[in-house]
């Protein structure tokens, strides 16, 4: 089984105490289910919530359902060949579809020493909510058939090849790529595509000059806290064990995230005299976003350091992006997701270093490379991840408005709310 032997190549690249197993582990298979649902958990609902909640009122259904469609569909192309073109043996830069269908996954089959099937389903809510999060740069005006359109094209085009690159056996996996639970393949995807989308779908009609102020905080810090709490299967479960590096990883994912909301939280009251509650939480999941790909390689006084970078980065890339250029990346994605997956990957780099190894707390010192030359490999790693994301996304939009008769709806439309025109429905009947 072609797709076994390459996965578990893979496997012994990213995870090697994993991949020599031939038995399956209890304790692994427990805490990777656990894992698997919070991932999800933080698309279904959390994100859902966290973006609801900062739109206009009669936008907010069409933000959950394109959230919920997204999931849905997404599944199904991770089913029908997603899968096998991430992790398929394929070669460099693609797998190939010897495991399309899932195919080669039955009940005994083994990815190390989890079933394989629930491998490829914990890659599956890695999958659902990296389109989701890019649903923040164009909430509130494009149409609903342009949002399944690009999703489906931008997970087969971009996301897959990626996830391969990286995760699969790939390029950058081969170079030494350090990311362990998604700053490349999830963060500056999706946050690179996310500006790409802003720039070329317009701004909102009326910004910046009106206010567009979120509708329900409540609902944006239910959403958050729930994010929150995700983010543990998300980062902790990347181990792909039940061990030393998913407590760590879960240990420095806490920690970056209640040290980001406390640095931006400080920003803005510093720069607006009050801090807010939307400030908060918009630091926390920088913070998260930040420690993603370096979770499994920093200690706890590295993710205080990532923690605090993020906050107070993110804050002034959010600034400038909406106060500076006038980009209406409606909900902050690239500040906050590609910036942080940018940093969080150079940092990874930066505290997996030999050099780091007699800082206790900050990084383990158990990298393969010097700090200069494992940092060249992130920074390549993001450079090409970016640019690639870029223009396939520029190529995808194109061709998803050449399918549906443009990407956003018209201007009457717009004012009118996505809800009614989109669904005929509306979130509050008051």
């Amino acid at each position: 089984m072609k797709i076994s032997v390459c996965l578990a190549a893979a496997l012994a690249m990213l995870f090697p105490s994993l991949a020599m197993a031939d038995e399956l582990s209890g304790s692994n298979t427990a805490w990777i289910l656990t894992a698997t649902a919070l991932v999800l958990f933080m698309t279904l609902p959390g994100l859902s919530l966290f973006y609801g909640g900062l739109v206009r009122t009669k936008n907010v259904l069409s933000v959950l359902m394109q959230c919920f469609g997204i999931a849905c569909m997404a599944s199904l192309v991770w089913l029908a060949f997603g899968y096998s073109l991430a992790f398929g043996e394929g070669n460099l830069l693609i797998g190939d579809f010897s495991n399309a269908f899932f195919a080669a996954i039955g009940k005994d089959t083994l990815a190390g020493d989890i079933p394989e099937s629930l491998f490829a389903i914990f890659q599956m809510t890695f999958v659902i909510i990296t389109p989701a999060l890019i649903v923040g740069a164009f909430a509130e005006r494009m149409k609903f058939s342009s949002v399944m359109i690009f999703s489906l094209l931008w997970i087969i085009f971009v996301y897959a090849p990626v996830c391969h690159w990286v995760w699969g056996g790939g390029w950058l996996a081969q170079m030494g790529l350090l990311d362990f639970a998604g700053g490349t393949v999830v963060h500056v995807t999706a946050g690179v595509a996310a500006l790409v989308t802003a720039l070329m779908i317009g701004n909102r009609n009326g910004f910046p000059d009106q206010a567009m102020p979120p509708h329900n905080m409540t609902m944006t810090v239910t959403g958050a806290g729930m994010l929150w709490v995700g983010w543990f299967g998300f980062n902790a479960g990347s181990a792909l064990a039940a061990n030393g590096d998913a407590a760590m990883a879960m240990l420095v994912t806490h920690i970056s995230a209640a040290a980001g909301s406390l640095a931006w939280m400080t920003m803005e009251w510093s720069k607006f005299g009050k801090p807010s509650v939307l400030g908060i939480v918009t630091g926390m999941v920088a913070g998260l976003g930040t420690i993603t790909p370096a979770s499994g390689y920093v200690g706890p006084m590295g993710a205080v350091v990532i923690g605090l970078t993020a906050g107070i980065v993110c804050f002034y890339a959010t600034q400038f992006i909406k106060r500076k250029l006038i980009i209406d990346d409606s909900l902050d994605v690239f500040p906050v997701h590609g910036v942080g997956g940018i940093l969080g990957t150079i940092a990874a780099g930066i505290f997996s270093s030999t050099e780091l190894g007699i800082f206790s707390g900050f990084g383990f010192g158990d990298g393969n490379e010097t700090m200069f030359a494992q940092v060249k490999v992130q920074v390549i790693g993001v450079a090409a991840t970016g640019v690639y994301t870029a223009l396939v996304t520029f190529l995808l939009i194109k061709f998803t408005g050449l399918l549906t008769g443009g990407i956003r709806v018209s201007r009457d439309e717009e004012t009118q709310g996505l809800d009614i025109v989109q669904h005929e429905e509306s979130g509050y009947k008051l």
